[in-house]
């Protein structure tokens, strides 16, 4: 699948905004890539995530795309990402949101 959106909650919208010091945004951005390379593209419902990096190297915004609610939750409890997450907090503080699309307006 490829990213798509669209007005609705179909795909799912995961929005992580990531504050970090601007030393380490490159940093974050690896261990994101990797991340979604090695666990989160292989979990079930996974649709495709992109990376947007602030140009004054203090935030980065995950904007990540799911089948359904359920595949959010159910990653989320995999104990085995508890590590990957200790890796991702020790570089920054982040805030998530999961949302819908309320309006698009394309070219």
């Amino acid at each position: 699948m490829q990213v798509m959106i669209r007005e609705g909650n179909s795909p799912v919208t995961l929005i992580n905004v990531f504050t970090v010091e601007p030393a380490q945004q490159e940093k974050l951005i690896d261990l994101l890539k990797e991340g979604t390379d090695s666990l989160f593209s292989k979990q079930p419902g996974f649709v495709a995530a992109s990376f947007h990096k602030s140009l004054d190297g203090r935030r980065v915004v995950n904007y990540g795309q799911w089948q359904s609610l359920k595949d959010i939750e159910a990653f989320r409890a995999k104990p085995e990402l508890g590590e990957y997450f200790k890796q991702v907090a020790a570089l920054s503080q982040f805030e998530t949101m999961i949302c819908e699309v309320s309006y698009v307006n394309h070219a």
